[in-house]
């Protein structure tokens, strides 16, 4: 398996460089479209164990297709977005607004996504959180502030605070000063050392800073949270040869993911053992709430 990633994620995948050999049996390298899987994943997570996580599925979905895997860790949402509208990727974690998004403008098709302790679909939320002395005391007083999202496509990282300040009255673009961190890490970070003065946190990356030692819910006032979203699809391009196609779906809907180390697992805050199947219609929630806030979908990739 050889990753390869973009950005800022650059130089702390060297470690990971190298070509592996394969043992899945399913299919020979030769039925692989190019001889490779190219499966991309979105920046939602700058920590220390978001690159080998990813390595690590990497790594089991080339064991079971028999198949090297090259792991392509985009620069921004829309940018994985674009490579699998582009055919330069064949199978994707998407979040729940980027997979509608890619579904719509590149042919995503959710196949699976994580599995809770009980080992159905897992979920995760969303908050809008200040910090003590911010000076903000209600979801209210948002207006006006500094107030970061993570990226433009992202659910918890914009669409849901997004919702949550348009219900509060407040016109989630113009009414703050919208910054975008790029990440959910960057996001809490800026909160965590008083950048901004509000914005959006996810369960997730709770979760994930916990592991590291670095959340205390004393240095966090949360304002908002959302009820249950569902936790993001592992999705295959939709013109990919059916018989491969298949194969790769049915692979990702039944991943294993108990191998993996807990601290590597936290940072999608995965409480099961990997994945279940999914479908388009679990994510219809998402594109109700889209109509909702009236987005379009068509500039939000352009």
């Amino acid at each position: 398996m050889r990753i390869r990633i973009k950005g800022a994620y650059r130089a702390a995948l060297f470690g990971f460089a190298a070509l592996l050999g394969t043992g899945g049996t399913a299919l020979a390298a030769t039925d692989c479209p190019h001889g490779v899987i190219r499966y991309g994943v979105i920046p939602f997570d700058a920590s220390a164990a978001f690159v080998p996580l990813y390595h690590h599925i990497g790594q089991l979905i080339s064991e079971k297709m028999g198949c090297p895997v090259n792991v392509e860790i985009g620069t921004s949402y829309t940018a994985t977005i674009e490579a699998m509208r582009a055919g330069k990727i064949d199978a994707a974690e998407f979040g729940p607004l980027s997979y509608v998004l890619a579904h719509k403008l590149a042919g995503a098709q959710a196949v699976a996504t994580y599995a809770n302790a009980q080992g159905d679909k897992d979920t995760y939320t969303a908050s809008v959180v200040t910090w003590p002395g911010s000076g903000i005391q209600t979801l209210k007083g948002v207006a006006g502030h500094t107030f970061a999202y993570s990226d433009p496509a992202s659910t918890s990282g914009h669409l849901f605070p997004a919702y949550a300040l348009k219900s509060a009255g407040i016109d989630p673009d113009h009414g703050v000063q919208a910054v975008y961190s790029g990440s959910h890490t960057a996001t809490f970070e800026a909160l965590l050392h008083h950048k901004v003065q509000a914005g959006e946190m996810n369960s997730s990356e709770t979760e994930s800073a916990k592991i590291a030692g670095i959340y205390d819910p004393k240095d966090f006032a949360t304002l908002w949270t959302s009820r249950p979203i569902p936790q993001d699809p592992i999705t295959v391009r939709g013109d990919l040869p059916p018989a491969f196609k298949a194969k790769l779906s049915e692979v990702l809907a039944h991943l294993d993911l108990s191998s993996i180390p807990a601290d590597q697992k936290k940072v999608t805050g995965l409480s099961g053992k990997g994945y279940v199947p999914a479908s388009d219609a679990d994510y219809d929630g998402i594109r109700s709430l889209v109509k909702v806030l009236h987005l379009d979908l068509n500039k939000m990739g352009s």
